[in-house]
């Protein structure tokens, strides 16, 4: 007990000289004397909030490449939203900077005073922007899940965001109580038909703005490693012609939804009008170049969240 009262002691006074540094913007120096300690002690707790992701730190600063690369996404693919983060040549994460850019434009339009319906997908990359969220009082905006929330042995699965989400954000949550995949076509019909469902497909439907990620295809696919797709289904669908899936959705490499196969099995609520509704899509590295560039021929998106790299190869399309 007595150690874990000095560890919260520490990372109460990292905190707090993590804040004097980065938001105050008190020198080492002048945090040391606030604090009554050494400068080098002060050094040694603003590197310790760091480490421990107390602080969390957002580009403001426009960057003239990556603002001409959005530029020519949001001419060339006709888009309501655009953001493309620096790429980070050495780092192997596929949700660093897209994920702190979603989380800013989550939060801008949580911050509307109008009422407002967001849609949220699923995936590694929503959650991790999700994580960045601050906590928010929002009752005016009901928040509703594209997919479903339940794995296929009934336990919740891992990747859906929406109870993160309900963490960090006070509003009115919808969950989707299913599995992303059913078992039938029948099956599905059965439970879209229930009064719960009924409300997340009919609040999706009238959504101002979807959250989503962009899945790739291949046996190391998230479908596949998630356990919601056997590798000889995935494998099959690609042979069909599938390039890449959102929410479950399998579309081609033109960007169409494929016709039969699977997605007369996807629980997930259609995603909104792209005529009413801002549809976010968040993706980078070269696993999603492929789907990337066949949602936006498609238009199953009209609003991108990604980085230098991948933009200048979706312009080469």
């Amino acid at each position: 007990m007595a150690r874990r009262a000095e560890a919260n002691s520490k990372l109460d006074d990292a905190a707090r000289a993590g804040w004097l540094y980065y938001v105050a913007g008190r020198t080492q120096d002048e945090i040391a004397a606030t604090m009554g300690i050494s400068r080098q002690s002060a050094q040694r707790l603003v590197s310790l909030a760091m480490a421990e992701r107390l602080i969390k730190v957002r580009l403001d600063h426009p960057i003239a490449a990556c603002l001409e690369l959005g530029q020519r996404l949001r001419e060339k693919y006709d888009l309501r939203h655009v953001d493309v983060v620096p790429s980070d040549p050495g780092s192997s994460s596929t949700t660093v900077g897209i994920a702190e850019a979603g989380a800013a434009e989550i939060e801008r339009w949580l911050k509307s005073t109008e009422p407002l319906i967001v849609a949220i997908g699923t995936g590694r990359t929503l959650k991790a922007a999700i994580d960045q969220l601050p906590a928010m009082d929002c009752p005016q905006h009901r928040i509703v899940s594209l997919t479903g929330n339940i794995g296929l042995d009934g336990s919740a699965a891992y990747y859906n965001v929406i109870f993160s989400m309900a963490d960090a954000v006070k509003a009115r949550h919808f969950p989707m109580p299913l599995p992303v995949l059913v078992s039938s076509p029948e099956e599905r019909e059965l439970l879209h038909n229930q009064i719960l469902v009924k409300s997340a497909l009919q609040l999706g439907a009238e959504a101002n703005v979807a959250f989503v990620g962009v899945g790739e295809l291949g046996e190391n696919a998230p479908l596949c490693e998630d356990g919601f797709l056997a590798r000889d289904e995935m494998l099959k669908l690609m042979a069909e012609g599938a390039a890449g899936e959102i929410c479950g959705w399998m579309f081609d490499h033109d960007g169409n939804l494929l016709k039969g196969s699977i997605n007369e099995r996807v629980a997930s609520v259609p995603l909104p009008s792209r005529e009413t509704a801002a549809v976010i899509g968040m993706a980078k590295g070269k696993r999603k170049q492929a789907a990337l560039a066949a949602a936006l021929k498609g238009r199953i998106i009209n609003g991108l969240i990604t980085d230098e790299s991948t933009a200048s190869f979706l312009l080469k399309q």
